[in-house]
């Protein structure tokens, strides 16, 4: 854990904290205003998340959805992600929930969404 960029979060970099997470700004992001959501604690994955920090996550998407929106109008609709596993793609083993803002044309036809993991499944 010594090591984990997580656990060891630039106080300037969060948006805003609950009980229980951080929200930052992804530094790679997919588009503008991507967020990570963040648990203050130190576990691998969602399935590690206690139910009060469960719980509390859903209020965090919302909180972090509606601060998009009234930073940027041109966002309709939202990504939620989440690795949980190498073989899902996760690189930093700290959970992390990414909301990523969607916009209009933002791809030429964005049907299948989060299936786009495995490019051969997306369109179905």
């Amino acid at each position: 854990m010594k090591k984990c960029i997580f656990c060891k979060l630039d106080q300037h970099s969060i948006v805003f904290s609950s009980s229980f997470f951080h929200a930052i700004r992804d530094s790679f992001p997919v588009s503008h205003l991507h967020t990570l959501v963040i648990p203050k604690r130190h576990v691998e994955t969602y399935f590690d998340l206690n139910e009060d920090e469960t719980t509390d996550l859903a209020g965090v998407l919302k909180k972090a959805r509606d601060q998009i929106l009234e930073l940027d109008n041109s966002v309709k609709a939202f990504n939620i992600g989440i690795n949980a596993g190498e073989e899902s793609g996760q690189t930093i083993f700290h959970c992390h929930i990414h909301l990523i803002p969607r916009r209009k044309d933002d791809v030429e036809d964005p049907r299948g969404g989060v299936r786009g993991v495995i490019p051969s499944k997306q369109k179905y």
